[in-house]
């Protein structure tokens, strides 16, 4: 990797906690120089303009997550364990881990409008990722006869997905981790009567 990029990669790293914690577009530049140690045109020599930095941080944030879920569930052998799996990645969101600010799909979401369509691209595509990558599980659990066959999985991915964005929406708000706590609690009850007698 040259040096050019990687500085790049330095500036999209630093700035990809701080944009998930402060806002990806509300961010000042100022700001961003302060966490990087750089000034504004040393910023922008690699960049067009702030957009830019703040959808390669958004981006470098969701590759960061994905390989996070890619790891948690390569080495769980039933659909439950990986459901499971997934909702241990989002816990530790609470706690900054593997991103500062929580999930940056939420984040995106929430701050994303029709004043910035290519952030909000970003994380709708983001979030067709993620709904994919559950309901692929679940679809393949039923195939292999370890969930229920009577289960809608396109129903329960969007209950699934919805319950804990929701909850991390709560957290964030309320400043409570109860929560989180509750919402998940929920859930692993809940793929505890998913289970068929097989398992």
């Amino acid at each position: 990797m040259r040096k050019g990029e990687r500085t790049k990669q330095m500036i999209i790293e630093k700035a990809s906690g701080l944009l998930n914690t402060k806002g990806y577009m509300s961010t000042p530049i100022t700001t961003i120089m302060e966490k990087t140690g750089m000034e504004k045109g040393g910023i922008y020599n690699h960049f067009k303009n702030k957009a830019e930095l703040s959808l390669d941080a958004f981006s470098y944030s969701i590759n960061t997550m994905s390989i996070t879920f890619q790891n948690a569930i390569e080495n769980q052998n039933s659909t439950i364990d990986k459901l499971n799996a997934i909702l241990d990645v989002f816990l530790f969101l609470v706690d900054g881990k593997p991103i500062p600010g929580g999930c940056p799909i939420l984040n995106a979401a929430i701050e994303s409008d029709d004043a910035h369509p290519d952030l909000r691209e970003a994380t709708v595509m983001a979030m067709n990722d993620l709904y994919s990558m559950i309901l692929r599980i679940v679809r393949n659990g039923i195939k292999n006869g370890e969930i229920i066959p009577t289960i809608d999985s396109e129903t329960f991915t969007t209950i699934f997905i919805s319950t804990i964005e929701g909850s991390l929406m709560m957290t964030k708000l309320y400043y409570d981790t109860i929560y989180i706590n509750r919402s998940i609690g929920f859930l692993r009850d809940y793929l505890i009567k998913l289970e068929t007698t097989n398992n």
